[in-house]
């Protein structure tokens, strides 16, 4: 078993090639260490990963196909491809970076994909993101996606309709993984748990949206890699008369008060947050809730985290990465 990991060096690749790098894996990471946030947050990731006799890296921009396009040589039997342009507030910001890395670096990899014919399967992420205003709690995988409210979103729905079609015409196996605000150690700087944390350590007010109405469904990493890796072992069936094409939710299946996930947070911290109420962001969702029944079905995923256990975790962690010196 050989497997290409794209976005290596970013936080769910990172863990997701550790979990196989432990089971004995050879794993082929791939990254090109963009300043979307602190580069030296991923290259402490990449420095844990790159002592690993089974594991390679190739500091390559997915967009650019005929550097991957050569990776074909490497003969991969599995792909997770994980790298994308991240953030649904900066797309309002550069939304052309969402269409070189998310829709061009997508078709580079389904291309290397068709190019592999060992291929035994391509496991994607996609986002929670795709389900757009969806009013109907929990988001089912069966609930009309196709009134995305960020170029983000937009994105990732264009990678599941792009992997269906190759799945489709070449017969390519292709999971999607719709993923449900993951947190944990190694986390990105841009997400809520580490903002929060950063500024509450630092004594800074935190930016609370829609004045604090709003519920997620915070999924633990190791929740999220578990998932990964056992979709990774079900392949849809390749038949006659059926496209190998599946999308499946990954999610705690429950969605928390953003005002107790912080205070979650100020209990590990012992410490006070000061809030800043602001209105809802544009692109923004006031409620995410994943409904799991397909994913806990067909390939048994179930997650078992809490926010206290998680949270906690990721306290830990923080503090042991600021004390040595991390960033930021």
């Amino acid at each position: 078993m050989k497997v290409l990991v794209t976005g290596a060096a970013g936080f769910i690749g990172f863990h997701t090639a550790q979990a196989l790098l432990a089971q004995g894996v050879t794993v082929v990471g791939v990254d090109n260490l963009n300043d979307y946030y602190d580069i030296r947050l991923k290259e402490a990731r990449l420095s844990r990963l790159t002592p690993h006799p089974n594991f390679t890296f190739h500091k390559i921009n997915i967009a650019d196909h005929d550097a991957m396009l050569a990776l074909a040589s490497e003969k991969f039997t599995h792909i997770i491809h994980l790298a994308a342009q991240a953030g649904v507030r900066y797309s309002l910001q550069n939304p052309y970076a969402y269409v070189e890395s998310n829709l061009m670096g997508h078709v580079v990899l389904l291309e290397l994909a068709r190019a592999l014919p060992q291929l035994q399967h391509f496991v994607y992420a996609s986002s929670s993101s795709v389900y757009g205003g969806n009013t109907k709690i929990p988001f089912s995988v069966d609930d009309p996606v196709e009134q995305p409210i960020s170029l983000y979103a937009a994105t990732k729905r264009a990678d599941e309709l792009m992997s269906y079609t190759y799945a489709h015409l070449y017969r390519t196996p292709c999971t999607g993984l719709r993923f449900f605000t993951v947190y944990g150690p190694w986390g990105r700087p841009d997400m809520a748990a580490y903002i929060f944390t950063r500024q509450i350590v630092a004594g800074e007010k935190i930016k609370i949206f829609n004045n604090g109405d709003m519920r997620r469904d915070f999924t633990y990493i190791d929740d999220i890699v578990a998932g990964i890796l056992a979709a990774l072992s079900k392949p849809p069936v390749v038949a006659a008369g059926s496209v190998p094409a599946r999308v499946y939710n990954l999610g705690n299946s429950q969605a928390e008060n953003l005002m107790d996930f912080i205070g979650v947070l100020e209990s590990a911290l012992g410490q006070k947050a000061v809030y800043d109420f602001q209105p809802m962001q544009p692109g923004d969702v006031p409620e995410t809730f994943a409904d799991i029944a397909a994913s806990t079905r067909d390939f048994g995923f179930h997650p078992t985290t809490s926010i206290q256990t998680g949270i906690q975790k990721f306290v830990d962690w923080y503090r042991t990465y600021r004390a040595e010196g991390g960033h930021p």
